[in-house]
């Protein structure tokens, strides 16, 4: 192996431990938001260990990487008639479809969905931000 290849090798190696860092990084953050909805929003109740909270986090985590840009992009022009507040009922179908997915997730009304969305979406927009480069 070259020097020029083994550069290439270390690269392409330190950017994959970096986005896997990230990933690991945005389901604890998911994880962490989802047991604060849990703890402190009535209506919003969890059943279960650590390991289904982890599989609750990775399903959001695949749900804001698949879905919510399919969304953003079908209520495109929701999002700038509302000046940017169609991005909290996007956020809303997305914990309601993971209320759907998860078993051991159950969040009872209206209110619990919204005060979640805002909890969850604000842990996710602080990750975000910090993990922007």
């Amino acid at each position: 192996m070259t020097a020029t290849h083994y550069e290439s090798f270390l690269y392409c190696y330190n950017q994959i431990m970096r986005l896997l860092a990230k990933l690991v990084l945005i389901i604890a953050a998911n994880a962490a938001a989802i047991w604060a909805a849990t703890q402190y929003i009535a209506g919003v109740n969890f059943e279960g260990g650590i390991r289904e909270l982890a599989a609750a986090a990775a399903i959001l985590t695949v749900l804001n990487f698949i879905l919510k840009p399919l969304l953003k992009l079908i209520l495109g022009p929701i999002i700038i008639l509302t000046l940017g507040l169609g991005l909290i009922l996007i956020n809303a179908i997305v914990i309601y479809i993971l209320d759907i997915f998860s078993a051991n997730l159950m969040i009872d009304g209206i209110p619990a969905l919204f005060y979640a969305t805002i909890l969850i979406s604000a842990v996710n927009f602080v990750v975000h931000i910090a993990t922007k480069r």
